[in-house]
């Protein structure tokens, strides 16, 4: 693996939380992700279905967990099952986990080949009365056209045991999932450390003329160098009017002399993820006009995250949030007392300069799994994201931090990455 080891007893302690949640005499079955191929004989990057990752640490496609707490034998109440290595696989593909390192990895005792999974599943599937399995629910994109191994296990156990009774894995873990662990946060911390080096070395980069694709190569740098997986998601390198658009990640514009860039990035380290946003000037020092926007957005961002803090509803704060913002919109002229009074109530007027979100759930998901209507509490992790898009103007500012919550208020888990105008002309100008 590229990263650190992470101690099995973090796994141990969320499969003991995961199987107090589940209904008595029930068995839990995840399966890893696809490994999805590309044309020819290539394939796409793989990641991890991330609850089965959550409960086992196992980063390796075809790889099946099976949880069965009240299973009559011991060694039958948890059970992984990995691919054999074999000497034609060391051969073309390298070496895959051994059932001694899985075990290390796992803290599970009992691991067997994938090809045991039937006939094993078989001899104690008699005891239980009910399967909790896992489905790709917490994808916000159309899938209706996408079979994965989830969706496999389903339809198999279904037919193989049509009279048990079914239920869905991802209501255990969307309540589970949200509270992070010391290690949990340790990861997402490291992920963000990264993500400073990254940034820092982007910095240096900057200059008029370059390609957005370019800048972005700057970071996944870093990313490699560093240990991480991958990129979080695919970056968003958007300069001038592309920072208007919120989810541009084409990146294969001209960074423009007298444009504002923004970076919206993220590192994923040992599967757990960062996620931030800052705004650079091109040349290197802002404009007296992007340096109001930037500065309204770094005082929503700065207020704003004062109440992300348990007891309050996600709701709430998002209003709070919106309020914030409002005032900023009057401060640079983009809207106007008057504009609120008469406003449509259902498409109020700071919306046409600030129309999302600011706060998600983070962990091992960058939107990481959580009912939003569940109060804030210790121990989540929340990015924070006020931003302005001035389309008129080719000004789009967002600054993101991430942030865990802790009995009186939160922690910034971006701390170390510069976000002061002054820092950050200081950086770019010595370069």
């Amino acid at each position: 693996m590229r990263y650190e080891s992470i101690s099995a007893s973090l796994f141990i302690e969320n499969r003991k939380r995961f199987s107090e949640k589940m209904k008595p005499n029930s068995i839990a079955v995840l399966v890893s992700n696809d490994v999805m191929p590309n044309n020819a004989d290539d394939l796409m990057g793989f990641a991890q279905n991330n609850d089965l990752f959550y409960l086992s640490g196992i980063d390796q496609d075809e790889t099946i967990l099976v949880l069965s707490p009240d299973a009559y034998k011991e060694e039958n109440r948890t059970i992984l099952f990995i691919k054999e290595v074999n000497e034609h696989t060391k051969l073309w593909d390298g070496d895959f986990l051994t059932k001694e390192e899985a075990s290390a990895i796992s803290g599970i005792k009992n691991v067997k080949w994938i090809h045991e999974f039937e006939k094993t599943l078989q001899l104690f599937a008699f005891e239980a009365d009910a399967f909790y399995l896992g489905h790709n629910e917490h994808i916000k994109r159309v899938t209706a056209e996408m079979t994965t191994r989830q969706d496999r296990m389903i339809q198999w156990c279904k037919e193989k045991y049509p009279l048990h009774q079914y239920d869905r894995a991802a209501k255990i873990t969307r309540e589970l999932r949200p509270i992070k662990s010391t290690e949990e946060v340790a990861l997402i911390e490291k992920a963000s450390a990264i993500s400073v080096k990254g940034f820092e070395r982007l910095l240096k980069a900057v200059k008029p003329n370059i390609k957005e694709f370019e800048l972005e190569a700057e970071l996944i740098y870093e990313v490699i160098k560093n240990g991480a997986s991958r990129h979080a998601f695919r970056p968003i390198i958007a300069s001038g009017k592309n920072a208007c658009a919120l989810h541009y990640n084409t990146n294969d514009a001209v960074c423009k002399e007298n444009d504002m860039i923004l970076v919206d990035f993220g590192v994923c380290y040992a599967n757990y993820n960062s996620d931030t946003t800052r705004c650079v000037p091109v040349n290197g020092v802002f404009s007296p006009r992007q340096r109001e926007v930037y500065s309204s957005v770094l005082h929503c961002l700065k207020e704003g995250s004062k109440l992300l803090k348990p007891g309050i509803r996600h709701s709430d704060y998002e209003k709070q949030m919106a309020a914030l913002i409002e005032q900023e919109l009057i401060k640079l002229k983009l809207i106007t007392p008057e504009d609120i009074a008469n406003q449509n109530p259902d498409y109020p007027a700071y919306k046409k300069y600030f129309m999302h979100g600011t706060a998600h759930h983070l962990g091992l998901d960058v939107h990481d799994v959580g009912l939003y209507s569940r109060t804030l509490e210790k121990g989540m992790v929340f990015t924070c994201e006020p931003g302005i898009y001035i389309r008129e103007e080719g000004i789009g500012c967002r600054l993101e931090n991430d942030y865990l919550l802790t009995e009186d208020g939160n922690i910034n888990l971006s701390e170390a990455l510069p976000i002061e105008i002054a820092d950050i002309e200081k950086l770019m100008q010595h370069k």
